[in-house]
């Protein structure tokens, strides 16, 4: 979805945009499927983009999370980086969503701090983001002694990103994201995290973009 802020004539009533906006950032607690897109109109006025969204969840009543007790307590993440997505700033956004036995218990989609200077970049910065939350949904699983956790899998898409993870080499082009590659590294070592994942199957996809209805619910 690519929104410009001088799209279109802004909604005749600021205050009505604002309060379902609001409605509908609370609403992504349990539907995550929209967290993108509301992030968006969240940012900019876009009133026929927020009757789109009203359209399309009324046409999935359905639609949430759900969850079941599978007896398993594996600890896994899909983790995604939308590369300069954002046509305002050329801001990347950051998405991961982790679950817990194949529960989804933490998700994010946010833009990025500082402009990215290659795809990998984009994806790196969102690699160390995210193994900051696993590690921090790691130790509140143990504080809570829920169960014994296990290696945790965090799965991405980018090969570049991979082999610059488990490359010791630094060169000219990612020292500038040196402090977040010795992070993720250290990670990957220890063989806590990391895996790769085909596009195709990468869950965090609906968090950096718009997809077609069929994505979504595969």
């Amino acid at each position: 979805m690519k929104l410009m802020v001088k799209q279109g004539e802004p909604y005749y009533d600021p205050e009505r945009y604002r309060r379902l906006v609001g409605k509908l950032i609370y609403l992504i607690i349990t539907r995550p499927d929209i967290s993108f897109t509301v992030r968006v109109a969240s940012c900019v006025d876009h009133w026929a983009t927020v009757l789109r969204i009203l359209r399309y969840i009324k046409k999935t009543p359905g639609q949430g999370l759900l969850y079941e007790d599978k007896g398993d307590t594996h600890i896994s993440c899909y983790c995604d980086a939308d590369w300069a997505g954002s046509p305002i700033d050329r801001r990347s956004t950051t998405s991961f969503c982790i679950s817990i036995g194949g529960n989804v218990v933490s998700w994010k989609s946010k833009k990025q701090n500082t402009i990215a200077r290659s795809s990998a970049e984009a994806e790196y910065r969102a690699m160390a983001s995210t193994t900051c939350e696993l590690i921090w949904v790691k130790q509140l699983i143990q504080e809570l002694k829920f169960a014994d956790v296990q290696p945790m899998k965090l799965y991405r898409d980018n090969q570049v990103a991979l082999h610059i993870a488990s490359n010791p080499v630094f060169h000219e082009r990612t020292k500038h994201i040196e402090i977040d590659c010795y992070f993720v590294r250290e990670k990957f070592l220890t063989k806590e995290i990391i895996e790769f994942v085909n596009s195709s199957n990468q869950l965090a996809d609906i968090f950096t973009k718009s997809l077609m209805g069929p994505q979504i619910q595969a």
